[in-house]
């Protein structure tokens, strides 16, 4: 008898409930039990989720196959006991805590059989407000470069991996690595695979943030996150040669690893503790931040990374101090430009350009919103009306192609007037529009300003310095409903979530307003 076309690996330490969730989206995949194999490894779950695995094994014994172990710190050595026990053609991991949609494996063992593909990514989402990067998932992609595309954003192990691919490499996750271990693995998976594909026709995948927050990503200390980023950049330089290839990969971890390291609660640590970091990330910059990861950079963490390269620890927390200021940063302006006056900027010590210190069109982005609104477009139709307010009154005389504000891939409909010091700016997005770009099962969107003027371009996700917020909608297209809500989120920017009216939402919502045994 052949084996199952996939495995799915799942590494489990107290997960419960999100763990009974998980394992109902696995067995209930439209790939069918037969071609599916789930290895689960209890890593000395202390809270009935050793249990739960036994139950699911025990009522699906073709299926589930359990094996427990003392646990062992992190998620490394569990995912590796499994896939020395793994039979599919395919593997696809999974967190515990996480689900699939339904039709997840078997559209995702279809493109592989398709395309001769070894590792294919399907679109992943977050929920619960849990942050998943987008990019790489924009379009359907039969072959995604590694090094040219948005593929080093997204190292996280949830992947269909050809498993000859995995046996041929050696390939297992690093034991050393409490957090992160997953990443160099998934990394010289792609760079190993004769193709890489993608899939953002479904959602695939739904990265769940719980409620306690302590997914391990969330619940790591400072020091752990330390030597993950030194890990991080030290097993890239040791598997990609030096060049613009190298550097395509360490700007994704010189931007999240290291530079999130510099942040304000860089400022919270004890001065000797401030040292140590600083001698350990400026180790790193000297050795591998070279002019072809400083270009790809954003402009904040490429000054940010220069100075803890060049600079004396006075100097960083002061840059620090002054990217973390959440008003707008000093200016200087000279002629049509504006620069940032940070550490740095003009200082011979540095010699840095100043288009490191150019904010001219970002400064421009940066809009304060005022009021969230339901209201009519110039042709009538029914939309949501956004108004926010910029301090600066040279936004007014830009043209009206140089401002753009957008919902996702939308872009609104908008119009800037003189106010006193400043500009107001309204920008209407018509409901049929709004729900003609979103998933079918729904999605939370931000609303961002972008200016394109004086030769640069910039933006910058809509904040509000007090919850703003318009009523709900509902609102159809075609035979579905939707609910949309403008809103704001815990970080104090514009969003706008867009949720599909299914028949078991709306019950549940029939039960809050007459619960059982009400009038």
């Amino acid at each position: 008898m052949s084996g199952p076309d996939v495995t799915v690996v799942v590494a489990v330490y107290n997960t419960m409930p999100y763990l009974t969730a998980c394992l109902d989206s696995l067995v209930g995949q439209t790939i069918g039990l037969d071609r599916l194999e789930v290895v689960a490894v209890d890593d000395g779950s202390t809270d009935g989720s050793g249990a739960e695995l036994d139950r699911y094994a025990k009522r699906y014994p073709g299926t589930v196959r359990v094996l427990h172990q003392a646990n062992s710190g992190g998620p490394a050595a569990p995912s590796n006991l499994a896939l020395d026990h793994a039979r599919g053609r395919y593997v696809f991991f999974i967190g515990s805590d996480d689900h699939l949609g339904p039709e997840a494996l078997e559209r995702l063992v279809e493109a592989a059989d398709r395309w001769d593909s070894d590792v294919v990514l399907g679109r992943m989402v977050g929920t619960n407000k849990r942050y998943v990067h987008q990019a790489v998932y924009a379009t359907t992609q039969e072959r995604l470069d590694l090094f040219d595309s948005d593929l080093p954003w997204s190292l996280s192990n949830t992947k269909l991996f050809r498993r000859d691919l995995i046996e041929r490499y050696g390939l297992r996750y690093r034991t050393d690595m409490p957090m992160g271990s997953d990443q160099p693995f998934t990394l010289e998976a792609c760079f190993r695979a004769k193709k890489v594909s993608v899939l953002g026709d479904y959602e695939y995948y739904y990265a769940v943030k719980r409620d306690n927050a302590q997914n391990i990503t969330y619940a790591s200390r400072f020091e752990e996150r330390l030597r993950c980023a030194e890990e991080l950049v030290g097993f890239v330089a040791g598997l990609i040669e030096p060049g613009p290839r190298r550097d395509a990969v360490l700007v994704r971890h010189f931007t999240w690893e290291v530079a999130k390291l510099l942040r304000t609660e860089f400022l919270a640590l004890s001065p000797d503790v401030q040292r140590h970091v600083h001698d350990r990330i400026r180790k790193l910059a000297e050795a591998y931040l070279t002019e072809g990861v400083t270009a790809r950079m954003a402009p904040e963490e490429r000054v940010r990374l220069a100075v803890a390269r060049d600079g004396d620890l006075d100097a960083l927390r002061t840059l620090v101090g002054q990217q973390s200021d959440r008003s707008l940063c000093e200016v200087v302006i000279e002629g049509d430009r504006w620069y940032a006056d940070q550490v740095g900027f003009r200082d011979p010590a540095f010699g840095y350009p100043d288009d490191w210190y150019d904010v001219t069109a970002a400064i421009l982005a940066k809009l304060t919103a005022t009021k969230l609104a339901w209201g009519r477009d110039a042709a009538g139709a029914r939309a949501l009306v956004v108004t926010a307010r910029s301090r600066w009154a040279e936004l007014a005389e830009l043209s009206a192609e140089a401002l753009r504000v957008s919902v996702g891939d939308l872009t609104g409909v908008t119009s800037v007037e003189s106010s006193g010091p400043g500009t107001v700016v309204r920008t209407d997005f018509a409901v049929d529009r709004l729900l003609a770009v979103v998933a079918g099962t729904g999605e939370r969107r931000i609303v961002r300003a972008e200016v394109s003027a004086l030769g640069g371009t910039g933006s910058a996700p809509m904040r509000t310095d007090r919850p703003v917020s318009a009523p709900r909608l509902v609102a159809r297209r075609g035979v579905r409903w939707h609910l949309v809500t403008p809103t704001t989120n815990h970080k104090g920017q514009v969003i706008v979530a867009i949720t599909p009216v299914t028949p078991g939402r709306f019950l549940a919502r029939l039960r809050r307003i007459w619960p059982s045994g009400g009038k």
